[in-house]
Order: structure tokens, then C-alpha cells, then sequence
């Protein structure tokens, strides 16, 4: 099969055929429809220090997919072949104690598709079973292939009750975008901050978003954290202990309540295609020059460090 692979050490990534992934006994082969750029995969296209230390060569990358499952193990119940499906990204353990404790968003032991195993720009992915999930046909192929990131903006923006409260949100990439349209949906505010932001959702990794969020709360308030800061972001204690103010990182999407959430609220009429800064697309020979265009374009609707929301279709044969 055709996919992209991460298959040099250095900038760049390739069209290669590799072998169709085996399927093991809870196993789901997932036939990919649509996939989206994540900013996770711009840093293996740079291949940035992160990437380095990170990515095992070769690899086929790409975890923003959705798809119809092709065949399932010998185990498998409740999937079957044809079934439209979106994939959760990080495979957890299933023994440790955050997984047994039903937390599995919290594994230790976590391995992410199309980083340290074979990811979703191919024809073809496979992932076990219970990292499957039964998508809405009525939802569109576009917003589906992005529920990773979906995922994301909803379990920042949900952690704390959001009903009648103001809210700071910074970070205007695609995941901070979402996240706007679903604090409203969940009853934020419209009226106009007055003493302070009651929650405060922290999307863009940078150390002066933080240091702007804390004198700007509303003592007691609430902070969610889902940008990456680096180690030496600084950061006012003082603030922190005499505000009374918590501060919660955020990573991934809890599986898989966030999930069951994200549905509803795109059910319920929630609009996330501000994200629409680039149509879909299909492609073959072309597509390694269609996304080293996509990575390096500037977005045209909405600023974001980590470029547009662009999402791909793998060709019909």
C-alpha cells in the first residue's frame, strides 16, 4: 500500500510502499477515507529536536483519520466490515493503574499512532479495537477526520463548569478556535467580564499567555492547561497561592467520555468550520507537494503557529 513515511532522518517525508499492517486478534484494519495535519506531524516534517528524540525511522505518520474498517480480529465484537470509524490516537496499556481505574487517558505507558507505531496517512491503519470508535454517518467525512483535535478543545473546555462563567481562552490555532464555539454551547458568559476570568483555557504554549491569564483571574478561578509551555517558562507563585487559583494540565481526550461529549455537541449544532481554511483534497503522485504546500502556507481565515487545519482524502482505486 501507499503512505507517508517518515523514512529519512532529516526534513522532509516520502510517498513510499510499505506492507499492509497485520491485524491482531483485537484488531480493527481501518481503510483510511480522510486525514488532517496535525501540528504533531509538522514537527516530524521539520524534524525539530522534539521529532529527534522521539520518532523511530522509518514511519508511517498521520493520527487525524477517519475511516471504514476493512476486516477485524478473531476476538472482535461489535465492529464489523464497513463500519464508518474515527480512532483514538493514544494506545494505552490496559494493566496499569490509571487503565484499570478506568483513566486510561492517564496510561504512563502510552503509545501514539504515527509516532512510536505506524500512523494513519496510508491506505491502511490498524489499531486495537477499543481505540475505534462508531462514527455518525450524518456527520461529515471533514469535521470527523478532526475529532482528535476536537477531542482536545472539548475535554480543556469542559473540565470545569463553564455555565454563567467568564472565560479567557488564548491561543487562536485550530484547537483554540474550537474551543470557542463549545464554551459557548456550554453556557459561557456573553455578557462581559466584570471582576475577573472566572476559567481561563491555556491553548498556545506560550510563556506570555500565562503570565497575561494570572493577574487577569478572578480570585479562586480556574485554569486549563493544553499548550506546551517549555521548562523554563516563567511563571508568579505569589499569584497563584494569595488568588487561590488552580491550574490543571490537560492531554489528550478521555477515553471515552470526551468522545461521547464531542458527538453530542456536533450533533447538537456545534460549528467548528471556522477551521475551514483549505478544501479537501485527493491526491497520489501528488501528495507530498500537496502537503509540504499545506504545512507551509500561511492560513487564510485564522493566525495559528502551527499552520491551517488542512484535511486530505487517500484516492479511490
Amino acid at each position: 500500500m501507499q503512505a507517508i513515511v517518515k523514512a529519512k532522518a532529516e526534513p522532509g517525508l516520502w510517498l513510499e510502499e510499505v506492507p499492509v499492517p497485520e491485524v491482531g486478534s483485537d484488531d480493527v484494519l481501518i481503510r483510511t477515507l480522510k486525514a488532517s495535519i496535525c501540528g504533531t506531524d509538522i514537527h516530524i516534517y521539520n524534524w525539530d529536536a522534539w521529532a529527534q528524540k522521539t520518532i523511530p525511522v522509518p514511519m508511517t505518520i498521520g493520527h487525524e483519520f477517519v475511516g471504514k474498517i476493512d476486516c477485524v480480529g478473531s476476538n472482535i465484537r461489535g465492529f464489523a466490515e464497513g463500519d464508518l470509524v474515527v480512532g483514538e490516537g493514544h494506545i494505552t496499556c490496559g494493566h496499569c493503574r490509571n487503565c484499570l481505574a478506568g483513566r486510561r487517558h492517564l496510561c504512563p505507558n502510552t503509545q501514539g499512532v504515527g509516532v512510536n507505531r505506524p500512523g494513519a496517512w496510508a491506505e491502511f491503519v490498524a489499531i486495537p479495537a477499543t481505540n475505534t470508535w462508531h462514527a455518525d454517518p450524518a456527520i461529515s467525512l471533514d469535521v470527523l477526520s478532526c475529532f482528535d483535535p476536537l477531542g482536545n478543545a472539548v475535554h480543556t473546555a469542559l473540565t470545569y463548569d463553564l455555565v454563567g462563567e467568564d472565560v479567557l481562552i488564548t491561543g487562536a490555532g485550530p484547537i483554540g478556535c474550537m474551543a470557542v464555539p463549545i464554551c459557548k454551547q456550554a453556557g459561557a458568559d456573553k455578557l462581559g467580564m466584570k471582576e475577573g476570568f472566572d476559567v481561563a483555557l491555556e491553548m498556545s504554549g506560550n510563556p506570555k499567555a500565562m503570565l497575561d491569564i494570572l493577574p487577569n483571574m478572578f480570585y479562586g478561578g480556574k485554569i486549563a492547561l493544553l499548550g506546551i509551555m517549555p521548562s523554563s517558562a516563567p511563571i508568579d507563585w505569589n499569584i497563584v497561592v494569595f488568588h487561590s487559583l488552580t491550574i490543571k494540565g490537560i492531554y489528550g481526550r478521555e477515553m471515552f467520555e470526551t468522545w461521547y461529549k464531542m458527538t453530542s455537541l456536533i450533533q447538537s449544532g456545534l460549528d467548528i468550520w471556522i477551521l475551514g481554511t483549505a478544501e479537501p483534497r485527493h491526491f497520489r503522485e501528488g501528495v507530498v507537494p500537496a502537503i509540504r504546500q499545506a504545512l507551509d502556507q500561511e492560513p487564510r481565515l485564522i493566525p495559528s503557529r502551527s499552520g491551517p487545519k488542512i484535511r486530505h482524502g487517500w484516492p479511490k482505486k
